[in-house]
């Protein structure tokens, strides 16, 4: 089994490009798509990852008026073989939401090298097996800004679910984004706990975010998946600025969402089904920032009076720069560590 961590994507990316580590795509165009999902814990309608996800195969099946089969997972240990019975049943392409289900991908996609398999937020090392991850401290830097400069208490806040290297990831880049603006920003992190529970806690999302508004905190970033509805709802009651995450959740909470720093899990899902079905598909390493889309930051008309002329500037200026390489963000996944 070969399962290469997030931080690990770097250097694998750099092989790609210099031609190391080519990859084909087996002989598969000719087969016609029969997709299916495998969602992470705590439910599709989770109002974040799971529901991104959600939102890709559903303009999919919209789009080409083709159905797709679908698993929610209670727990983990459902995994593989939700993975295995879709593809015995011959769906193609698998597609399987969150890094704790890269154990069980690593194990089923051998049995099926016929099928075509698609994991989110992982590198798992198989031939017939596409992995898409994505550069997400480059919305959280933006995000981080934003919150610097709609604090007026100096003081602002990041409650994660499960305290994996792929959230302080974000956290970093949150700290960073908002120190950049103000190098006074005292930054509160907390993390909703150690197992997959921690993605489908509201109750102790919303205790953590009461904490750091308690301690001064007028802006929250969530990145707890179904956790993090609890952390805009405290936000919300407590009349602070909350951010979303993954999906766009502006339009949450009336006047108290910021904005969200959105993860196209939508693009990724509806991209492995599209080539699939066209015959462009590519197994290996896609890796989606905010130069190919992939990641954004939200402004619509549920944010549109919270968000001044100088805000919208800094930002798009930011992810201009970003992209052209100008402001080079540190990743927390290449060494585990966030410059103060």
């Amino acid at each position: 089994m070969q399962i290469k961590p997030v931080f690990g994507v770097i250097a694998i990316l750099s092989a790609l490009a210099s031609g190391s580590m080519a990859v084909s795509a087996p002989a598969l165009a000719d087969q016609m798509a029969k997709p299916a999902i495998v969602y992470s814990t705590g439910g599709k309608f989770d109002g974040s990852f799971n529901q991104s996800a959600f939102d890709g195969a559903e303009r999919f099946k919209s789009e080409f008026n083709m159905e797709y089969r679908e698993f929610e997972l209670r727990n983990d240990t459902q995994s593989q073989q939700a993975i295995r019975t879709f593809a015995r049943e011959g769906r193609d392409p698998v597609v399987v939401i969150g890094f704790q289900q890269a154990s069980a991908l690593a194990e089923v996609a051998p049995e099926f090298p016929e099928t075509r398999f698609a994991i989110v937020d992982m590198v798992v090392d198989r031939p017939n097996l596409q992995s898409i991850v994505f550069r997400e401290h480059e919305g959280s830097y933006i995000v981080g800004m934003l919150a610097a400069m709609a604090s007026k208490s100096g003081v602002i806040g990041a409650v994660g679910g499960m305290d994996i290297p792929l959230i302080r990831r974000m956290t970093c880049g949150y700290e960073l984004g908002a120190r950049s603006v103000n190098g006074e920003a005292d930054v509160l992190v907390n993390f909703a706990g150690t197992t997959g529970a921690a993605w489908n806690d509201p109750i102790r999302g919303a205790e953590l975010a009461t904490t750091q508004i308690g301690k001064g905190a007028d802006v929250v970033l969530q990145l707890a998946g179904g956790t993090g509805l609890g952390v805009l709802q405290a936000s919300a009651d407590a009349g602070v600025l909350g951010i979303g995450s993954d999906s766009n959740q502006n339009g949450l909470h009336a006047r108290s969402i910021l904005t969200s720093m959105v993860k196209h899990v939508d693009v990724a899902v509806y991209e492995a089904f599209r080539t699939a079905l066209d015959g462009t598909w590519q197994p290996g390493i896609r890796s989606l920032g905010l130069a190919e889309g992939g990641i954004d930051w939200a402004l619509d008309e549920n944010n549109r009076d919270l968000i001044t002329a100088e805000m919208e500037t800094a930002a798009n200026q930011a992810k201009a720069d970003i992209v052209s390489g100008k402001i080079a963000i540190h990743d927390y996944m290449t060494d585990n560590t966030c410059p103060n």
